[in-house]
């Protein structure tokens, strides 16, 4: 693992300290990790919210759709059973 170091004012240093130790993690090192792979993943879904955006557009959902997706949901919680 590689090392960062970072320099923070000590109003954020105080709050960083301060979630480490009200939420439970061991460094605050654990603590940035968590942010940052939240970061990674906020970004993942704007991607593909975007990517989506930016698709043809499909057939309408309605409620036949919708009872078409249960019957079928039905039908295969069925065969399992």
């Amino acid at each position: 693992m590689s090392t960062m170091n970072v320099s923070l004012p000590q109003a954020l240093k105080s709050f960083v300290d301060a979630q480490v130790s009200e939420r439970g993690y061991g460094t605050s090192s654990e603590y940035v990790r968590e942010l940052i792979r939240k970061d990674q993943d906020r970004q993942r879904l704007r991607g593909l919210l975007l990517a989506g955006a930016a698709s043809a557009p499909t057939v309408p959902v309605d409620a036949a759709f919708f009872d078409s997706l249960r019957l079928r949901a039905r039908q295969g919680s069925g065969r399992r059973s």
